[in-house]
């Protein structure tokens, strides 16, 4: 930190003479000219204060946040800065759990589903998630190039997967 030196010191009962005053003035002018940067103790009030900028070369007190306020940028703000509360996040509690939105800056909690269970959009509920069981469907159509091309033998073959439930190809159920 840098340090002010005066040329002139008085004591009790010295006359002053206003050339030594204006030769003070003028160290303190020059010090404070030539230390930029320098912020003032009394700029900031209780302990957790910030000092932010509210322009160039422009500073200002940002008073400590209440207790468990989290900084966060706020361009509204003549700091670009504010005390908010911190989001709340309920605590992920089994393996599979997962953190969904619910609105903007706010997230729950969304446990993990049953087995065989797959998760999928559903607009109806807060996060706009849902667990849910995958039902038997219908292929409409199958779409590609023709001819349909085997590399192992002489009739093409086309492999299904079915986690263990049934498939039924042309009224024939296959297990």
């Amino acid at each position: 930190m840098a340090t002010l030196s005066v040329t002139n010191t008085f004591s009790a009962g010295t006359t002053i003479v206003a050339a030594d005053m204006n030769q003070n003035f003028t160290d303190v002018e020059t010090f404070v000219n030539s230390s930029p940067g320098l912020i003032q103790n009394d700029i900031v009030d209780a302990k957790g204060d910030v000092i932010a900028a509210t322009a160039s070369n422009t500073v200002t007190r940002l008073p400590v946040g209440t207790n468990t306020y989290v900084l966060t940028a706020d361009s509204s703000e003549s700091t670009g800065l504010k005390w908010a509360p911190s989001p709340a996040v309920d605590v992920v509690t089994t393996k599979g759990d997962l953190i969904a939105a619910t609105a903007a800056d706010t997230v729950t909690r969304l446990g993990v589903g049953s087995n065989t269970q797959v998760l999928t959009a559903d607009s109806s509920t807060s996060t706009g998630l849902a667990w849910t069981t995958p039902t038997a469907g219908t292929v409409t159509s199958v779409t590609g190039t023709a001819p349909i091309v085997s590399t192992g033998g002489a009739t093409p073959a086309i492999s299904v997967t079915t986690n263990h439930e049934q498939l039924i190809l042309n009224n024939q159920i296959f297990s």
